[in-house]
């Protein structure tokens, strides 16, 4: 799948929006990518899994490991692609945990899968609830890279879509300076990552 079918599958189900948005990193932008509406559709949730799983087989994961909420369905889609098992990590009290029987240890080779990455932060508190017991974190991936191509990450990424929309600092955001409303859509009411 190429960057142009992945943009496509956004425009097509309208989750590509201009505006101004406060992003779950608390990062302002005048674009959003809302995945929920891509992975709404079986089909194009199915086919971006499939794409992310042959792109990072290689990595031997024998768990998919995602944020909840927005990582979850492509981590289910991801690991149906490769054949494992598919795991999420929960907020409990604002930190993220593993819950509802999930259990990895020593054995296992983690790969973390988000929807969007824009600084990493819940990818790099994935990869640490994963490491706090014993797992090794073997990559991650993301159906967006929307860090400039530096999620801060120190283990090996792959995205498919690479998509430079700029973002602000809430104190020097030029948009809340021209006095555009700001819209939060995404899944974490309030976080700052």
């Amino acid at each position: 799948m190429s960057e142009v079918d992945v943009l496509t599958l956004f425009r097509q189900s309208g989750a590509l929006l201009e505006g101004h948005f406060k992003l779950s990193s608390g990062l302002h932008s005048p674009g959003y990518l809302q995945c929920a509406l891509v992975l709404a559709r079986p089909a194009s949730a199915e086919a971006l899994g499939a794409a992310l799983g042959a792109a990072v087989r290689t990595f031997g994961a024998t768990i998919v490991l995602s944020p909840a909420l927005g990582g979850v369905v492509i981590g289910h889609e991801m690991a149906r692609a490769l054949g494992v098992p598919a795991f999420f990590a929960e907020r409990v009290d604002g930190t993220l945990t593993l819950r509802r029987g999930f259990a990895l240890g020593p054995a296992d080779k983690v790969l973390v899968v988000e929807d969007v990455v824009t600084t990493g932060g819940s990818t790099r508190e994935t990869i640490e609830v994963a490491r706090a017991v014993g797992a090794t974190v073997v990559g991650a991936c993301a159906i967006v890279d929307r860090s400039g191509g530096n999620p801060g990450l120190d283990v090996p990424f792959h995205a498919l879509l690479p998509m430079a929309l700029p973002t602000y600092q809430p104190d020097a955001c030029p948009l809340c300076a021209a006095g555009s409303p700001v819209v939060k859509p995404g899944s974490r009411p309030g976080a700052t990552a």
